[in-house]
């Protein structure tokens, strides 16, 4: 894990922070988005007709950036950080299908790191790789502020 001193998270702009670990997509996190979600379309989650059809399940996109934080939360530690909050993203796309049963890691890259409302706001450019696989699964500009 990369660590800076929170008066210091500026220099860091333009820089990679880091690559997570891999993480499985199983079909019993997909079922669970599901149930949380209400997003019980047939391609996520009916085992059967997906693989017939399409050849297997596939994780919902919503899914795949809402790993966002998990994946992100042993890249930086920011020494003097009282707290933190998601403010929002600029951008998100999904660009490939993660089936289930593929591993998936995220590269993050510091955008900017701005002062905003007594704290620091930070743009990270978020990549959701899949492993094997040219094309990611997301890419999304995530918005965060930290408060020292």
């Amino acid at each position: 894990m990369r660590e800076v001193a929170y008066a210091d998270i500026q220099s860091l702009v333009g820089q990679e922070i880091g690559v997570s670990d891999w993480l499985e997509v199983s079909q019993e996190r997909v079922n669970q988005f599901a149930e949380a979600t209400g997003d019980h379309q047939w391609i996520h989650v009916d085992v059967e007709r997906a693989t017939k059809e399409m050849g297997g399940p596939i994780a919902h996109g919503y899914l795949t950036l809402s790993l966002i934080p998990f994946l992100g939360a042993k890249l930086l530690k920011i020494n003097g950080v009282t707290r933190g909050i998601n403010y929002g993203s600029d951008k998100v796309r999904f660009t490939g299908m993660v089936r289930v049963g593929k591993r998936v890691r995220m590269r993050q890259k510091l955008l900017s790191a701005e002062p905003k409302s007594g704290g620091m706001q930070l743009k990270n450019e978020c990549t959701i790789e899949i492993e094997g696989e040219d094309r990611p699964a997301c890419v999304a500009e995530t918005i965060s502020v930290v408060y020292g």
